[in-house]
């Protein structure tokens, strides 16, 4: 073992459990100020509920011996046999219970992500199991195909460093299927929902930045070149970004805006994830650049189709990690990371192609597993909040509790 890697590794996994709290400051901004508890608990209570799962069998069923290319097995159920010496497959250099914390992190922060979906409007007692339940059958599989060894997707040559498809395409078609079934927030269309706390959104997207170089430059599992490599694509992916975003809004709508600012970050971070290992800082600008303007108007979009996407999965995370996983195809470099691959731009137009099955192929199992889930459990138990309830606003219906004492 090497002492650097493995605090490399922890450290990263620290930066990356980090996330989710930053995305729970970002979503509880945006909401109406009735509803900011019962929005950052969601994120928060995820922590806890993964967890458990990710310990018991998701670990096991993502990266545990290979069935037939498509899961796991349970043979690491209760992390069995993942301990403290080195694993061949996930890190060489790190104890494997590091890798499996790092990896932990990961599946803690995706189906947070697609909350910003449904916020202000979804039961608690359906997010629950609606997070065990996706976790366990979407996630895990998707998990499987891509890092997993053995899985198809790995094998067919699919190139994900850090989460394009696993993380981003995942929870953004999700959230898809999830604001198509649960439904627009009551006044949809006539209302105007303002985010009550900018700069609780800004600071929750700072820590975002902050916590995604661990997400991306620790996807290394090495303290070496290729994390410095995917440290500084990220930040410049994600700056330029920023600055796209802005302009295109300042063109559009005649104002700059820091909400606008802080989602055109985040929408680079989430375009250059799964090439971060792969692409050079030349390509991280054009990658940014154009997720910024791509996601923007990915989340115009939502209006004119008519789903009420509350906080804008779809379009940043949806449409940003299409993007990415595509732009990986283009621009990805055997000089940068000789375990990759070419992109088409140097010389390897096969490498789209594989990046094209690999998005198409994370879309429509997600978004129907996700059906599937909610349907299950609307059926169950209801998936959304009375209208009374919904009026009142989730932190005192649900959690009998306030935001602000003014």
């Amino acid at each position: 073992m090497n002492a650097g890697d493995t605090a490399f590794v922890l450290i990263s996994a620290a930066l990356v459990m980090l996330m989710t709290p930053g995305l729970a400051l970002i979503y509880g901004g945006m909401v109406r100020n009735k509803n900011v508890l019962g929005t950052i608990m969601q994120s928060f209570i995820i922590l806890g509920i993964i967890t458990f799962e990710w310990v018991l069998w998701g670990y096991s069923m993502s990266f545990g011996p290979d069935h037939g290319s498509i899961i796991g097995g349970l043979d690491w159920f209760g992390l069995k046999d993942v301990g403290m010496n080195p694993s061949p497959d996930y890190g060489s250099t790190i104890p494997h219970v590091a890798f499996m914390i790092f990896q932990c992190m990961f599946a803690i922060l995706t189906p947070a992500l697609i909350t910003g979906a449904f916020a202000e409007r979804l039961k608690f007692t359906a997010l629950l199991p609606f997070i065990l339940l996706w976790g366990t059958f979407v996630y895990n599989p998707l998990a499987h195909w891509v890092w997993g060894v053995g899985g198809w997707m790995g094998k067919m040559g699919a190139l994900d460093f850090a989460g394009g498809t696993v993380v981003h395409i995942s929870s953004g078609i999700s959230a898809l299927a999830a604001a198509l079934i649960v439904g627009k927030r009551l006044g949809y269309g006539s209302t105007a929902y303002i985010p009550h706390n900018v700069p609780m959104t800004i600071t929750g997207a700072a820590i975002l930045w902050f916590g995604w170089f661990g997400f991306n430059a620790g996807s290394a599992l090495a303290c070496n070149g290729l994390a410095a490599n995917a440290f500084v694509v990220t930040h410049i992916a994600s700056a330029m970004a920023a600055l796209s975003w802005m302009f295109m809004e300042w063109w559009h709508r005649g104002k700059p805006t820091t909400l606008g600012a802080a989602s055109g970050a985040v929408a680079g971070l989430v375009a250059i994830t799964p090439g971060s290992g792969f692409v050079g800082p030349v390509s991280a600008i054009i990658i940014g650049a154009l997720g910024g303007v791509i996601c923007y108007g990915g989340v115009l979009l939502k209006s004119r189709l008519g789903y009420d996407d509350s906080l804008d999965v779809v379009g940043i995370h949806g449409l940003g990690g299409t993007w990415g996983a595509l732009a990986t195809g283009l621009f990805a470099s055997t000089k940068i990371n000789p375990d990759g691959a070419n992109g088409l731009f140097f010389g390897n137009p096969g490498q789209l192609w594989i990046q094209f099955v690999s998005v198409v192929a994370t879309m429509v199992f997600a978004f129907i597993m996700t059906l599937i889930i909610l349907k299950i459990i609307d059926a169950l138990i209801g998936l959304r909040v009375s209208e009374e309830e919904e009026v009142k606003g989730l932190d005192i219906s649900l959690h009998n509790e306030a935001g602000y004492s003014l």
